[in-house]
């Protein structure tokens, strides 16, 4: 092995996987080496990394991604679906024709997800909406819920249908499924079955969201989910996804934001995007300098479509003046690398993009790691 730079993780496989995904990327001339192999019985050793060099990461993902191996089992590899869960609202309806515009742009489709939860449990959960009843004391049976919540989506489809026919949303081919469940249990579940290629969920005002802090259903999904989450807040205003420029793009410093950037340069690959990369960490100021530095000359020599800068940003009021930032700065769009977190830890140590969802207003792409 070389000593060219960093290691990076690329992808995590049973042992006789990464063996193949090994011999894949080294006859495309990319140095490889195998960590956690369990050599007593390496056979059915499981998680084993595969580690590449980070400057040989575009190439290493381009082969992985034209490699049937993914595609066989354990890997989360994505499908051309646009998940846009609803719950018929204005904001909704916004999130939707966001969605449509993701799946236009990338020639997928739509699925259109809605769950409705049985009045004689609802109880039970932190539910704040009584859309299935008019009058909260007369319990309506189970099919009765699931016939409005039909009826509802029927409705909604056909203001979609229209929406296409005036020219406002894209003409993709598109579906939809209504479903009894917690809503946030269901996206996440039903997005490990059809593993969709981002999820697309309205949000509510800053205000209205800050009186929903424990029950967010966007919330849930973006820090147990296993997809990329774009969040569509109430006064969104751009028409088309690729009318967004200005990007702000929060960075751990770790070799894990590479793959977080690529994810994110398959989705928006348009060019001219302005983007800032803000570190969230804390560390001496010299090693931030230093690993800005690094990530930033990563992004201009493999990313030649967008336009880099760097932005730090003082912990002590870092919320605060984020806001002032993304107002001076005319921010469309902020990109959060998130990391899977237990429920306990989530409970007391919210993710940033936990933190982001309820104190901006402006739209998140949240990418998993």
């Amino acid at each position: 092995m070389d000593k060219r730079g960093k290691l990076i993780t690329v992808a995590i496989h049973t042992y006789e996987k990464a063996v193949i995904l090994k011999t894949l990327l080294e006859k495309e001339g990319i140095s490889t080496v195998l960590h956690n192999v369990n050599l007593i019985q390496p056979v059915v050793s499981s998680g084993v990394r595969v580690r590449i060099h980070e400057e040989d990461l575009p190439l290493a993902l381009k082969t992985i991604e034209s490699s049937s191996i993914l595609k066989q089992g354990d890997e989360p590899g994505m499908s051309n679906t646009v998940l846009v869960p609803v719950d018929f609202s204005e904001y909704s309806l916004k999130a939707c024709m966001v969605g449509f515009d993701f799946a236009g742009k990338s020639g997928g489709n739509v699925l259109l997800f809605h769950t409705f939860v049985d009045s004689h449990y609802a109880g039970l959960f932190p539910l704040d909406s009584d859309e299935y009843d008019e009058n909260p004391k007369d319990v309506k049976s189970r099919a009765e819920i699931e016939r409005i919540a039909n009826d509802r989506m029927n409705d909604f489809k056909a203001t979609i249908k229209r929406y296409i026919q005036e020219g406002k949303m894209p003409n993709v081919e598109y579906s939809s499924i209504v479903t009894e469940g917690v809503p946030e249990n269901e996206i996440i579940d039903y997005s490990k079955e059809i593993k969709p290629s981002i999820i697309v969920m309205g949000t509510r005002g800053k205000n209205k969201k800050e009186a929903d802090l424990l029950g967010s259903v966007t919330a849930e999904v973006l820090d147990a989910g296993k997809y990329p989450v774009f969040t569509v807040p109430e006064n969104f205003a751009t028409e088309h996804i690729h009318d967004m420029r200005n990007v702000v793009f929060f960075s751990n410093l770790n070799r894990q934001d590479l793959l977080s950037f690529d994810i994110f340069a398959k989705i928006f690959n348009d060019k001219g995007l302005n983007i800032t990369i803000i570190p969230i960490v804390e560390k001496k100021e010299v090693e931030i300098a230093e690993g800005l530095d690094a990530l930033l000359q990563y992004c201009r020599r493999n990313y030649k479509l967008y336009d880099f800068k760097v932005k730090v940003i003082e912990d002590v009021d870092f919320l605060d003046d984020l806001d002032v930032y993304i107002k001076n700065e005319n921010i469309d769009l902020i990109v959060i690398p998130n990391k899977k977190k237990n429920i306990l830890t989530r409970l007391f140590r919210p993710s940033m993009a936990h933190k982001m969802l309820f104190h901006s207003d402006t739209a998140m792409l949240v990418v998993p790691i």
